[in-house]
């Protein structure tokens, strides 16, 4: 017990702290589990690291739900995720509700939403320069915004991923080799890593199947952030354009409250995947916000538990990384149609719009800027110019 409180204690001081994104989370990862406590070794943190890049899902979330794993067993990969995760969930909650009830038409929101504006266009922008080293990565990104612009339908995205997958797993299989890592004792067994990956791939088929005859709230929740969450590839940012086409073009919550949304996730410590608690909180209050984290974060966790004691078998699958390259190319394209619409068509209204948001991205890509810092300015400046 005294174990899993440590591990809580920690994580749940990275989930206070943890600022700017996937990659600086693995940074801190780095220097809190690795440098200061020493209780993994830098060739498994690194192994850790390429295990949750190479599958779907948010990769600072799954690194600290494998650390927890490693350290505590099933319980500690368990705390390792409420640690981490509670602080950001919280915060959203807390925005949503005051939100709700004083309105979202003041002049701080809009500054807000030009704040995605900017974070989306640098997403796709450091994205495509690693998902996209070749003329055919770059031909899926370009038919995956095609079809995801032209058919609006809550599917469109499932539907574009799991296409690119099978023409990755044809197309580049011999062309995404990697190095083979050393193998990490797990201290779950290949049987119930079995297990795990069965429960995912059962939801994941199952849950769209049951949800036109079941017809209850909570199911809906349940059903549309598993089946977001379980499909996301290639970083946080790409659970946007999913959650947008299971929520606003359904008619659940408007564009302006999910953009707004969307920019105060940027402020928050944390995974960005909590923007789903908003959207519970949104949508059916505090239950609805604790259905929605649990829904989109447990893919992540069946996942990298399941897929742990079968990494160094995974990794020799070129078929597999083909398949995982695919998928990285379309959500490039699916990040950029959300880019297009709904966040520049309902936000961009005018030239002052435009400078803004190009400072906003020039803030970012040169100087630097934290998102969480360019959220405040953002306010800022929305409280003066509008």
């Amino acid at each position: 017990m005294r174990r899993l409180w440590g591990i809580f204690l920690v994580s749940l001081k990275l989930g206070c702290t943890s600022f700017g994104g996937p990659t600086a989370h693995l940074g801190y990862f780095q220097n809190e589990y690795v440098q200061k406590r020493k209780w993994l070794p830098d060739k498994e943190y690194s192994q850790l690291v390429g295990l949750s890049q190479f599958l779907p899902g948010p990769a600072s979330s799954q690194v600290g739900m494998g650390i927890g794993l490693l350290r505590g067993g099933l319980l500690g990969s368990i705390v390792s995720f409420l640690g981490f995760t509670l602080p950001s969930v919280l915060l959203l909650m807390a925005f949503a509700y005051f939100s709700a009830h004083t309105g979202l038409d003041m002049g701080w929101v809009h500054g807000l939403k030009l704040v995605a504006v900017a974070i989306v266009a640098q997403a796709i922008f450091e994205m495509s320069k690693k998902l996209i080293p070749s003329i055919r990565h770059f031909i899926i990104a370009l038919l995956a915004l095609a079809v995801v612009l032209l058919w609006v339908h809550p599917l469109a995205q499932v539907t574009t991923i799991i296409v690119a997958s099978f023409i990755g797993y044809l197309f580049f299989k011999l062309t995404n080799q990697r190095e083979e890592p050393k193998e990490t004792i797990v201290p779950i067994s290949k049987i119930t890593g079995i297990c795990f990956l069965a429960l995912y791939v059962l939801l994941l088929i199952g849950l769209p199947i049951a949800s036109p005859f079941i017809q209850y709230e909570w199911f809906m929740l349940i059903e549309k952030f598993y089946l977001s969450g379980a499909l996301v590839f290639g970083g946080g940012h790409v659970v946007l354009p999913l959650l947008e086409a299971q929520f606003v073009q359904s008619g659940l919550m408007n564009s302006s409250d999910f953009l707004a949304g969307y920019g105060m996730t940027q402020v928050v410590p944390g995974p960005l995947f909590t923007f789903a608690s908003y959207i519970g909180m949104v949508i059916a209050g505090v239950p609805g916000a604790i259905i929605a984290t649990i829904a989109i974060f447990l893919p992540a966790f069946l996942l990298i538990v399941g897929a742990m004691p079968f990494w160094l078998t995974l990794n020799r699958i070129a078929g597999l990384r083909g398949a995982m390259a695919g998928a990285n190319a379309a959500v490039v394209g699916i990040l950029t149609a959300a880019f297009i619409h709904p966040i520049v068509t309902q936000t961009i209204q005018n030239g002052l719009d435009i400078v803004i948001a190009a400072t906003f991205l020039w803030c970012l890509i040169r100087w630097k800027v934290q998102p969480y810092l360019l959220v405040l300015i953002g306010i800022c400046v929305g409280l003066i110019c509008y």
